[in-house]
């Protein structure tokens, strides 16, 4: 890791650099059904308060990583799918995995036993990346959304947590 990488927590004054990051991931067409970055109030109520992350290198956020609930049942409430982005010119640095460890960590504080991730097939770095930071393919899920015209599939990652959910025997 970068000795100048900071990572810590994400406030709204990093909106800005923060939606600039997720519309460089919306342009490339493999890294999200998304078509537009949300406002900020969508942004913020759309993902935990308690896990969301940004890489900073000086005053420039150089990527971020959030948790978004996948319900609102209580059972599940300790589910949540994975966003993590890195900015285009900061790609290749070990960014996106400081990130994914800081926010697996993060995630396990926080009571979190499972996270989740449905990455596009052909976004091959985001599935090293997390198969790097132990997810495991749990199945392809077919045609599961249009995009331009296009229907895409999408490979659903999960990981399990070995310190949070565990039942003490």
């Amino acid at each position: 890791m970068n000795e100048n990488l900071i990572i810590e927590q994400m406030g709204s004054e990093d909106w800005e650099q923060v939606r600039e990051i997720y519309q460089q991931g919306i342009d490339t067409g493999d890294a999200t059904f998304e078509k537009k970055t949300p406002s900020w109030e969508e942004w913020d109520a759309s993902h935990t308060k308690q896990c969301r992350i940004a890489a900073r290198m000086g005053e420039k956020v150089a990527g971020w990583a959030a948790l978004s609930p996948v319900s609102n049942r209580c059972v599940y409430a300790g589910v949540a799918e994975v966003s993590v982005y890195v900015r285009q010119n900061y790609k290749g640095k070990g960014i996106g995995h400081s990130l994914l460890e800081a926010l697996i960590e993060q995630s396990e504080l926080n009571g979190f036993w499972t996270l989740q991730a449905g990455l596009f097939p052909e976004n091959i770095p985001s599935l090293k990346l997390h198969y790097k930071c132990g997810f495991r393919e749990v199945g392809r899920r077919e045609r599961i959304g249009e995009m331009n015209g296009v229907w895409r599939d999408t490979v659903l990652l999960e990981r399990r947590s070995s310190k949070a959910g565990v039942n003490e025997a």
